[in-house]
C-alpha cells in the first residue's frame, strides 16, 4: 500500500501556478470556467487553479431557499472537481489564511473533519497572477446580541443550520400549547423578502398535511431601518413587493432600527418584536481578516481596486463582493451577482490577452428581480426597449428570475447540461414536494 506523504506546514510547493482564483462563488467559478475553456483541456488544467473552502458550488442567491427547506443543497450543489474536469481547470480544497504580495505566495489553512482530525495540513502555494473572489458576509453594525442570537445566511452551512432549527421549531410548535411560531427577519433586501415568502409557502404546505389539532400559526416580521422594503430598487417595485408581502401575511416594520437582539425578541426603535427564530439579512461587510493580507482595504474591509480590478499589489486582482470597484456616479459597484458575472467576463479577456488594452471595467446595471414565491415576482429591467426602468411583475417576473439562475448554470455547464439539470429538478420537485423536512 502506498504511503501518503504529508506536506509540512512550513514547506512551500515549488510548482508556480499561473493563475490562481480564490473563491468559487458566482464570479470566481465563472471566471475559472471561462479561462479554462479558452485555454483548452491541456493548457487550462495546467495554468488555472480554483481554490474554495467547500467541495461543491451553490448559487448564493439560492441560500434563502435552502434555509426555508424548499431547496435541497445536496441536489442543487455542483461538485467543483467535476466542474473543473468539464471546464478544463484544476481545483484545490482550502481556505485562504495568509498572503504575501511581495513573494507572490499564499497560505491555505488546515482542513479538519467533523471529529477534529486534520485531513489536510496547511499549505503554501506560489502564483504568477492571483484573483481574489472570496465574497463578503453580513454587517451586524455592532448590534448587541446579534452574533449570539441571530442566524446568518452567508454560506450553505449557515442556511442548513437555520433549516435544521426551523424544522425542529415547526414540529415542536405543532405539538405545543401556544401553536404559534414567531420568526423575525432583520433586513428588507432581496434575501429578507425572498426568505419571508419561502417560509410562508413552506408553512402552508406543511399545514395542509397536518391534522386540525396540530396546525399552527406562523408570524413572520421583517424589520427594516429604511423607510421601505427593497430600498435599492425603484419605488414602484418596492410598493408592489410590499403589497404582495402583506397579502401573504408578512408584517413589515419599516423605519425601525434594531437596538439589541435577544434569544426571544428584538429591541427596535418602534418597540419589541417577539421572535422564536431570528435571521439577520441586513448589510454587507467583507471579512476583517482581509486587512491582514497586505492589500489596501476600504471602509467595509473590501479590497480597493482600480477600474481594471487591480488591487494595490501588482499581479493581484479582486472581484465580486470582496472588491470595492469604482462604479457609476462615484459610488462603488454594488455587491450583486450580475456585477460578479460581468467582472468574470472582463477578467477572462484581460488575463488571456494581457498585451491588449481592453479598457476599464464598466458596470452595467441590467435591473433587479425578486421572487415572491409561487408564480409571483417583481422587478425592473434597466435599459430595456420599454424604457430605462421597465417594471415587470407576476409570472413574467418569476420566469425572468428563474432565467437568471439558469444563465449562471449555462455559463459553467453549457446549454444542454443546464436544460437536463433544470428538467430533472422540476420533476424531482413534482414528486417530492416543495418542503423538505429531512
Amino acid at each position: 500500500m502506498t504511503e501518503r506523504r504529508q506536506i509540512p506546514a512550513s514547506e512551500t510547493l515549488e510548482i508556480v501556478h499561473d493563475i490562481v482564483i480564490i473563491g468559487g462563488g458566482a464570479g470566481g467559478l465563472e471566471l475559472a470556467a471561462r479561462l479554462g475553456r479558452k485555454l483548452g483541456a491541456r493548457e487550462g488544467r495546467r495554468r488555472i487553479l480554483l481554490i474554495d473552502r467547500s467541495i461543491f458550488h451553490l448559487w448564493k442567491p439560492s441560500l434563502h431557499e435552502v434555509a426555508a427547506g424548499s431547496l435541497d443543497s445536496h441536489q442543487e450543489g455542483l461538485s467543483y472537481p467535476v466542474l473543473a474536469r468539464r471546464n478544463h481547470f484544476s481545483f484545490a480544497f482550502g481556505d485562504l489564511i495568509g498572503l504575501n504580495p511581495a513573494t507572490r505566495t499564499l497560505t491555505l489553512g488546515q482542513i479538519r473533519d467533523d471529529d477534529g482530525a486534520v485531513l489536510v495540513p496547511p499549505r503554501t502555494l506560489r502564483f504568477n497572477t492571483l484573483v481574489l473572489a472570496i465574497g463578503s458576509g453580513s454587517n451586524l453594525f455592532g448590534t448587541p446580541g446579534a452574533a449570539e442570537h441571530a442566524h446568518l445566511l452567508e454560506d450553505v452551512a449557515d442556511a442548513e443550520a437555520f433549516n435544521k432549527r426551523l424544522t425542529s421549531a415547526f414540529l415542536a410548535t405543532a405539538y405545543s400549547d401556544e401553536r404559534a411560531l414567531n420568526i423575525a427577519i432583520v433586513g428588507a433586501g432581496a434575501t429578507g423578502v425572498e426568505l419571508s415568502t419561502e417560509l410562508i409557502e413552506g408553512h402552508d404546505e406543511l399545514s395542509a398535511g397536518l391534522t386540525e389539532a396540530q396546525q399552527f400559526a406562523l408570524n413572520v416580521t421583517i424589520i427594516e431601518a429604511a423607510p421601505r422594503v427593497l430600498g435599492g430598487l425603484p419605488e414602484r417595485v418596492s410598493a408592489k413587493a410590499a403589497h404582495a408581502l402583506e397579502a401573504k401575511g408578512v408584517r413589515l416594520l419599516t423605519d425601525a432600527k434594531v437596538a439589541a437582539v435577544h434569544a426571544d425578541r428584538l429591541e427596535t426603535s418602534r418597540g419589541d418584536v417577539p421572535a422564536d427564530l431570528i435571521v439577520w439579512a441586513a448589510g454587507v461587510k467583507a471579512a476583517e481578516t482581509n486587512a491582514n493580507l497586505g492589500l489596501t482595504t476600504g471602509r467595509i474591509n473590501q479590497f480597493v481596486v482600480d477600474d481594471h480590478l487591480r488591487t494595490s499589489a501588482p499581479g493581484i486582482y479582486a472581484m465580486g463582493d470582496c472588491a470595492e470597484a469604482p462604479g457609476p456616479e462615484g459610488r462603488p459597484v454594488p455587491a450583486r451577482a450580475q456585477a460578479a458575472a460581468q467582472q468574470a467576463a472582463y477578467l477572462a479577456k484581460a488575463l488571456t490577452d494581457p498585451s491588449h488594452d481592453h479598457g476599464p471595467y464598466v458596470y452595467h446595471d441590467k435591473g433587479s428581480l425578486v421572487s415572491l414565491g409561487g408564480d409571483k415576482g417583481v422587478g425592473s429591467l434597466m435599459g430595456s426597449l420599454a424604457g430605462p426602468n421597465f417594471l415587470i411583475e407576476g409570472l413574467i417576473a418569476k420566469w425572468a428570475y428563474m432565467a437568471l439562475h439558469l444563465d449562471h448554470h449555462r455559463a459553467i455547464l453549457g446549454v444542454r447540461r443546464t436544460a437536463l439539470l433544470a428538467l430533472s429538478r422540476l420533476l424531482h420537485r413534482r414528486v417530492s414536494g416543495r418542503l423538505k423536512l429531512h
